[in-house]
């Protein structure tokens, strides 16, 4: 990394899981050399090699396996400029982290966390050095993907947090944006969106393949060219929009609950693994949807490449 002045130095990623490898595919890719320290070694090692293999067969480029180090063991002495962690939602186990990661690092070391649901602030209570704790939100796959959120407050160093913008934008393939707070907004807008859809599954208006395909089919259609503002003034501005949704806003969902079926469906562990979920699969089904939703990453990207946010500069 180049906080200190010094291009693309090594760069240490902790956690587990398809987001975790996606990671640092996207770093191996960018130049970068990474260690991966994952619980499981041979899962890592072979999504790496299903990455590697990817980027060869829809790009003609890959990366160089030499600069990947994969381990289940952090060593008592850390010497990395940044450090990516991906954990789950989960306060203790994120906080417990950040602490072994503080023990080990030197002071300049910057931590940078991915969390959805859980405060900045509360990441950085107790922290030796909280100013150089700050929220990264990524999305899977992250290789294939221009999404990129940095949360920062009042307590990180803001150099520090520009730098790290200006190193995801140059060198990491990233359209990242800074929000100044406690939470990004990824989330909230999903989360937003979900809502409604339980709302209108739970009442009986549409089914979960409606609401799919209405999301699909519309905002899935648009949103990799304009976000929501820009496709507003595309289709004739704000005030056609502002008489919709005067009238619609009283009427959409309000519940602070989960329904019942999405909370029976997350009680299954690894659903889409099992062919259980959502939705209903069949033995191998699995395995090709994975197959095809790598695929179309690569096949969007090229379409979205073609019209950058700021296309016309």
């Amino acid at each position: 990394m180049a906080l200190n002045g010094v291009k693309k130095e090594t760069v240490l990623i902790t956690g587990e899981g398809r987001l975790t490898f996606s990671i640092a595919a996207c770093l191996l890719q960018s130049e970068y050399s990474v260690v991966l320290c994952t619980e499981n070694k041979n899962e890592a090692k072979k999504n790496m090699a299903i990455h590697y293999t990817d980027l060869l067969r829809h790009t003609g480029q890959s990366f160089n396996r030499k600069q990947l180090e994969v381990t289940d063991i952090l060593d008592t002495e850390l010497h990395y400029k940044l450090v990516v962690a991906v954990t789950g939602e989960d306060v203790p186990g994120k906080k417990l982290l950040i602490r072994e990661l503080e023990r080990k690092l030197p002071a300049g070391s910057l931590i940078a966390v991915n969390t959805e649901s859980i405060p900045l602030c509360i990441l950085q209570e107790g922290a030796r050095h909280p100013e150089r704790v700050i929220g990264l939100n990524w999305t899977e796959p992250a290789h294939t993907t221009y999404f990129m959120e940095i949360i920062a407050n009042a307590k990180n160093d803001s150099v520090l947090v520009k730098q790290l913008a200006n190193e995801a934008k140059t060198y990491w393939g990233k359209d990242p944006y800074i929000i100044s707070g406690e939470l990004g907004i990824r989330a909230k807008m999903m989360a937003a969106m979900t809502r409604e859809a339980f709302y209108l599954v739970e009442k009986g208006y549409a089914s979960i393949e409606d609401i799919d395909r209405a999301c699909r089919n519309d905002p899935g259609y648009y949103l990799p060219f304009a976000g929501n503002f820009r496709y507003i003034d595309l289709m004739g501005g704000a005030g056609a929009y502002g008489r919709v949704m005067k009238d619609l806003n009283p009427e959409l969902s309000k519940s602070g609950k989960v329904p019942d079926f999405f909370t029976n469906a997350a009680q299954k562990p690894d659903g889409f693994k099992r062919n259980t979920g959502l939705y209903e699969y069949q033995e191998g089904d699995m395995e090709k949807w994975e197959e095809t939703f790598r695929e179309f990453s690569y096949r969007i990207k090229t379409i979205i490449d073609k019209y950058p946010f700021q296309y016309l500069k």
